[in-house]
């Protein structure tokens, strides 16, 4: 038997049914642009992960890559702690031990006393706070002077502060020691000072650049309504411009900071004292009179502050580098 009910061919459709067939059309496009328009195209559509397979597979994926990024990053970590803890005889063992047998915490005092590591933490912490400052001190005002007065031949100037981005700091280290051997018109001797990590520290072409894109965000309409009732320059700075940019100064602060931490041959070359050494410059000097595992020790201890630094101040860390990138 033949169903007479059955939908007639497009051919045999009635005009009026095939133009509610077009206005269907049209209006199903319409809500698929509309959807479109509101949703942002990934590799997995958002059906596909409303789903119950793709869900599970959907989390499976992404907490094992998770798992192994941070293993990448946490395993060197893990493996300074570990083998401070081991004897020698067990770091030098084939294949390794993940986790040491007889773990010997009284290391740490043993390398506390023998790299004298209070004294070097003194000396790193003295020439990060004053690199700290001259460092904020000449690179906001040199961006707040980019970005907001204008001045003559800016461009040229920070187009200078970007081309020194892309020089290798090896580069400049000789003309730099010299400089600061015999320093010109002056004529100053920096060797064994601390002056000689606080000045090159002080100009910074990347954080003028992160305090310029902040600085540039901030409407001109707020600095004018200052100018207005007479408010100098200078106060606009101080009682306007560093209040609201607080994000990027910490910022610029870890990021100093921690440089003067983590370096390694330009304190090396110009602080020779070893009562003046940084706490890197120190633990190298002496690695060669103890033991491996001592070593170790030395090193996490060194990195006990810069890791104390980054678990008080990564929320600011994640805003200030996001800070200025949008206006509005």
């Amino acid at each position: 038997m033949v169903n007479t009910t059955a939908r007639p061919d497009a051919a045999e459709q009635t005009p009026g049914e095939k133009t509610t067939v077009r206005r269907t059309g049209r209006t199903t496009s319409r809500r698929r642009g509309a959807w479109a328009e509101g949703h942002t195209r990934t590799i997995v559509s958002p059906l596909e992960l409303k789903s119950r397979w793709g869900r599970k597979i959907y989390w499976t994926l992404l907490v094992f890559v998770l798992l192994v990024f941070t293993l990448v990053f946490v395993f060197p970590l893990y493996w300074m702690v570990t083998g401070a803890m081991k004897s020698g005889e067990e770091i030098a063992q084939m294949p390794p031990t993940l986790f040491p047998k007889h773990p010997d915490f009284g290391v740490f005092a043993d390398a506390w006393k023998l790299f004298d590591i209070g004294t070097l933490l003194k000396n790193t912490l003295y020439y990060a706070v004053g690199a700290w400052l001259f460092a904020l001190a000449v690179d906001v005002c040199a961006a707040y002077a980019l970005s907001k007065l204008r001045p003559m031949f800016g461009n040229i100037i920070l187009a200078g502060m970007f081309a020194t981005l892309m020089i290798p700091p090896i580069v400049v280290m000789i003309p730099a020691y010299i400089t600061v051997t015999d320093v010109p018109i002056f004529g100053w001797h920096l060797l064994n000072s601390p002056w000689a990590i606080w000045f090159p520290v002080a100009a910074n072409g990347f954080n003028i650049f992160l305090l310029k894109r902040f600085f540039d965000s901030i409407p001109n309409e707020l600095l004018e309504a200052a100018e207005i009732d007479g408010v100098p320059p200078w106060r606009i700075l101080v009682s306007i411009i560093l209040p609201i940019s607080r994000p990027i100064l910490g910022v610029v602060s870890i990021f100093t900071v921690v440089a003067i931490f983590k370096d390694f041959v330009w304190p090396l070359l110009v602080l020779p004292d070893s009562e003046k050494m940084t706490i890197s410059v120190g633990l190298s000097q002496t690695a060669g009179a103890v033991t491996q595992n001592q070593i170790m020790a030395g090193l996490v201890i060194a990195s006990i502050p810069m890791i104390i630094v980054f678990f008080f101040f990564q929320r600011s860390i994640m805003a200030g580098l996001t800070a200025g990138s949008l206006k509005g």
